[in-house]
């Protein structure tokens, strides 16, 4: 299903970049159109399956990084190699991005192409002109469908706020929904689409939502809600988080590792949900190339040379949080010296530091600029030998062990009990050789959080910013542990009231209306109904 998933993907993403040419005039070298297409039974399972080519948005100028390196946890700072690309990633560092930055223009394209896409599907389905093998196919097909355009519209909530609500293909420019409503249309639509969807666990459901999946994502939109709409549902996240734990279907996998592995995740219960990628048929997985330098070609033994020195690393305030005997820091962050794919012969640096050794250092200097060996470097996701630009390893957007932390915070801000044994549950496979550090309680995760906060200067923080203490920090790190480089972090900051209160690395506060992004002014050149979110201005 893996591959049936990427063949879709691959062929649909051939169809798009043929559509996006700026030539208008059309040149029609098929008498087969969209518009003359005879569809058969056939078409339905690849048809609805297209829509998820629009979840291909892990990269440095997309999705992934918006949420990650304006977060606490990631920079990509410019080096002796280059990777400044006008400021665009510091600007995403400092909080300072404009409507004219690429990383909300990616975005918004992404998700509104994704919600497009699935009105035009429901409604090929809706007016019979794309036919299903069975009423049964049908019914599960068009919960699919509303539960993928919901998850595009959660996204578009998260990131955005008041945004366009569009439910039907349509020509005419929409105007400005409220962040209510579409909170509202997606709790709705994804309430109303759980009961019809497939509850099958991997196989011909990976890479696709099934019951848990959104159930999952039902979940987040609950345990976000305060931000979206000062409305507290912690309750109904419960809920939610206990009929994916009762259904049986999922768990936690043996080895933190398992769900970043390159093969053999098909069949996991712990992945609830992924973005499938192949280096041949559905490339795009490509942290490898900017997170690492060059030389890390001759460890890996790949077939592409990385970017460079490498751009994307740990922010050492991030760092300094886990615990040395956590295994997910070894699992998470390539460190130290680095040797040849053999393991005879150590690397050595080639550009301020020529000559020296390739020893990644905890230690990052700013946020403006580093040298090569500043930072721990991506050591998450298996990259197999030969792999080129794009690596065949997936990327989940959700696991079993989200569901379990989403409960236990919950249950934490309910003043219920239960949480430390979640969380212990979760940590007990990272930590094999000392199991009583696994253990954790309710009344510790109430503590403040180990990130010392407050901004840096040559190695050293000199404007402390740690005073205010963060509510129930000690799970607050606990998320940041498991889910770094999961697109996670923005999200959790904002929760735990940090991303705009806090200073880290090169960034100070800039203000709480960078909770959400611009509206890309490129949309609103083009469409005279909208309006910029407040605070921001046009460029």
């Amino acid at each position: 299903m893996k591959t049936y998933i990427k063949l879709a993907v691959a062929l649909f993403c051939m169809g798009s970049a043929v559509s996006c040419s700026n030539n208008l005039d059309e040149k029609v070298f098929s008498k087969v159109t969209e518009q003359n297409y005879n569809y058969t039974e056939k078409d339905f399972g690849p048809t609805v399956a297209s829509v998820y080519s629009y979840f291909r948005f892990i990269a440095h100028e997309r999705y992934w990084a918006a949420q990650e390196i304006s977060s606490d946890e990631i920079v990509m700072p410019p080096n002796s190699s280059g990777w400044d690309d006008g400021g665009t990633y510091r600007m995403m560092h400092y909080h300072k991005w404009t409507s004219e930055q690429q990383h909300p223009l990616h975005m918004w394209n992404s998700f509104y192409q994704g919600v497009v896409l699935s009105n035009t599907v429901l409604s090929q389905i809706a007016s019979g002109k794309l036919p299903a093998a069975s009423d049964a196919e049908k019914k599960v097909g068009i919960a699919e469908l509303r539960a993928v355009r919901a998850y595009f519209y959660w996204l578009i909530c998260d990131n955005f706020g008041d945004a366009p609500l569009l439910t039907e293909p349509t020509v005419d420019l929409p105007g400005k929904a409220t962040r209510k409503e579409i909170f509202d249309f997606v709790v709705s639509e994804l309430k109303e689409a759980i009961p019809d969807l497939n509850e099958e666990q991997g196989g011909k459901m990976y890479g696709r939502i099934n019951k848990w999946a959104a159930k999952c994502v039902l979940a987040n939109v609950y345990l976000n809600a305060e931000v979206y709409v000062g409305e507290s549902h912690w309750d109904d996240c419960i809920a939610q988080c206990d009929d994916i734990i009762n259904s049986g279907k999922c768990a936690l996998s043996p080895n933190y590792k398992d769900s970043f592995r390159a093969t053999g995740t098909e069949s996991s219960k712990e992945i609830l949900f992924t973005i499938p990628y192949d280096k041949t048929l559905a490339g795009g997985q490509s942290i490898h190339m900017f997170s690492w330098h060059g030389e890390l070609q001759k460890k890996f033994d790949l077939e592409a040379t990385p970017w460079g020195s490498g751009s994307a690393m740990g922010i050492t305030q991030f760092i300094d949080t886990y615990d040395p005997a956590d295994t997910r820091l070894s699992d998470t962050w390539l460190m130290g010296d680095q040797y040849s794919y053999d393991g005879t012969t150590l690397l050595m640096c080639t550009y301020d530091k020529k000559g020296q050794p390739l020893s990644f250092q905890k230690e990052v200097m700013s946020g403006n600029y580093t040298n090569e060996t500043d930072g721990y470097r991506m050591n998450k996701f298996e990259v197999l030998p030969r792999t080129p630009g794009s690596s065949d390893t997936d990327f989940p957007l959700m696991r079993y062990a989200e569901v379990l932390l989403m409960k236990a915070e919950c249950l934490l801000r309910t003043g219920k009990p239960g949480a430390g044994a979640l969380v212990t549950q979760v940590r007990q496979r990272n930590f094999k050789d000392n199991p009583e550090k696994a253990i954790v309680t309710d009344d510790q995760l109430k503590a403040n959080t180990a990130y010392r906060y407050g901004f840096v200067e040559n190695y050293k923080i000199v404007k402390d910013g740690n005073t205010d203490p963060v509510q129930f920090g000690r799970l607050y790190d606990e998320l940041g542990w498991e889910f770094a480089w999961e697109t996670h972090r923005r999200r959790d900051m904002i929760r735990f009231g940090t991303y705009t209160k806090k200073s880290w690395l090169s960034h100070e506060p800039q203000g709480d209306y960078r909770t959400v992004f611009p509206i890309p002014e490129s949309v609103l050149t083009s469409n005279p109904n909208l309006t910029q979110n407040p605070n921001y201005t046009s460029k």
